[in-house]
């Protein structure tokens, strides 16, 4: 239904998704200006920089655009209109996924493909058969990690009921973050989002196989085909907390 509103004004759709293209692209721009100051940054090129912006940038893209109206759920629980989701013969999850579902949100994306296409073209790299199959599964995978943020944030929101900005904390803010090389970070936030929130294997270790980088804390080589189980553990662990947030639902009292 969305989808078809959106579709009545196509002028208008072309034309947004095409300044969500130019705004999210001012994150590069800005990563862009800083190296013509300096050649490297911790050691990495531009091109490289610009690997790890796209796969991040790309795979936080198609889950927001499955999952990014999950933020509003905080206000359906103040205001009781949960409820009308609950009688429906419908999964709740799906319901507050499609609800106002965004396809401006694709702009994001194309944008991330764009500067993910152009950081392979420029980089010398050599592709194996291992390294070719790594791609899109860490593109698939790092969505999936991303999709359960969204999905442990929203359910943290049936307990805080106002907790939007701490959801896009981890999510807008943890996909900001992966746009740079790691050693940027201190040890413990590196080791924070390697073995307590995963997101490293969203691009950082897989990167670093493509790349042939250092691992982050000097991670065996193995752990860069590790993105798969580790987005099946973060998916089964954010359906538990959905579950719990949804049976802890009591409505308003109104």
């Amino acid at each position: 239904m969305w989808i078809r509103s959106t579709m009545v004004y196509r002028t208008s759709f072309v034309l947004t998704t095409i300044g969500g293209v130019v705004v999210t692209g001012l994150d590069f721009v800005g990563i862009a200006l800083m190296f013509s100051h300096v050649d490297v940054l911790a050691g990495h090129s531009l091109a490289e920089v610009a690997f790890l912006y796209g796969l991040s940038i790309v795979s936080f893209g198609i889950a927001d655009l499955v999952l990014g109206s999950m933020d509003r759920l905080g206000r359906r629980v103040r205001d009781g209109t949960l409820d009308t989701l609950l009688v429906r013969p419908v999964p709740v999850l799906a319901q507050v996924a499609a609800d106002r579902f965004a396809l401006r949100r694709v702009g994001r994306l194309l944008q991330g493909l764009l500067v993910l296409g152009w950081a392979v073209a420029s980089l010398d790299i050599v592709w194996t058969v291992p390294k070719l199959l790594l791609m899109p599964v860490t593109v698939v995978s790092g969505a999936a990690i991303f999709c359960a943020v969204f999905v442990g944030g929203a359910a943290f929101q049936f307990v805080a009921q106002d907790a939007s900005e701490v959801q896009n904390a981890f999510t807008y803010g943890g996909q900001t973050m992966l746009q740079y090389p790691p050693v940027v970070f201190a040890q413990e936030l590196v080791r924070g989002v390697t073995f307590v929130l995963p997101l490293a294997f969203v691009n950082w270790v897989p990167a670093s196989y493509v790349l042939g980088r250092p691992y982050p804390l000097d991670l065996p080589q193995w752990v860069a085909f590790m993105a798969p189980p580790v987005a099946a553990v973060c998916c089964a662990l954010a359906g538990l907390a959905w579950r719990a947030g949804l049976r802890s639902y009591r409505s308003t009292g109104s």
